[in-house]
């Protein structure tokens, strides 16, 4: 039997979240702050919630089409993702979906990078278009959408210092 469809999981008895954004000014390249994002193997260095990616299929850079699975973690809670990259433009877009072992699309994560004053602007977002009701139960208890709220401030400004620092790195060593 196939569980309800709702596109965006908006069921007000239900507490997932469904879309959410953050941004931070980055004092580096918008290429070098990309090549940071698209790397997925360091996604844990900077993610409170994805610990560890590890590239799929034999793929080794992010390519549109290319997958990953993510490894994720709250508390003792833990769980894989499997992803599909949907956007990789170098320097100012990177965007992927997270999918069910169907090849349904449950969220799509992006990050948007514009160039500006002396660096660049990030902008992380989520959109949940499908999950299932099981899941749903499952957060309950937790408020989902305050934690990737979160998680999106946290990556953002740890991104942010991994980008500066390389940047200070890279100019005391030229």
């Amino acid at each position: 039997m196939e569980e309800p469809y709702d596109a965006n999981c908006e069921d007000p008895h239900m507490p997932t979240a469904t879309s959410g954004e953050a941004s931070v000014h980055i004092c580096a390249p918008p290429e070098a702050v990309y090549d940071l994002i698209a790397d997925i193997t360091r996604m844990g260095e900077r993610s409170p919630e994805c610990y560890r990616a590890e590239w799929l299929d034999g793929a080794g850079t992010a390519d549109v089409g290319t997958r990953f699975r993510g490894h994720n973690r709250i508390g003792f809670i833990k769980w894989a993702t499997t992803c599909n990259i949907t956007a990789a433009e170098r320097g100012h877009k990177f965007a992927f979906s997270v999918v069910d072992r169907h090849g349904r699309e449950e969220t799509r994560w992006l990050y948007a990078i514009s160039p500006d004053r002396g660096g660049c602007t990030v902008t992380e977002s989520y959109q949940f278009l499908w999950c299932p009701v099981a899941a749903r139960i499952a957060e309950l208890p937790f408020p989902r959408d305050r934690q990737l709220r979160r998680g999106i401030g946290q990556t953002l400004a740890n991104l942010k210092a991994t980008a500066e620092e390389q940047v200070s790195r890279d100019a005391s060593s030229a």
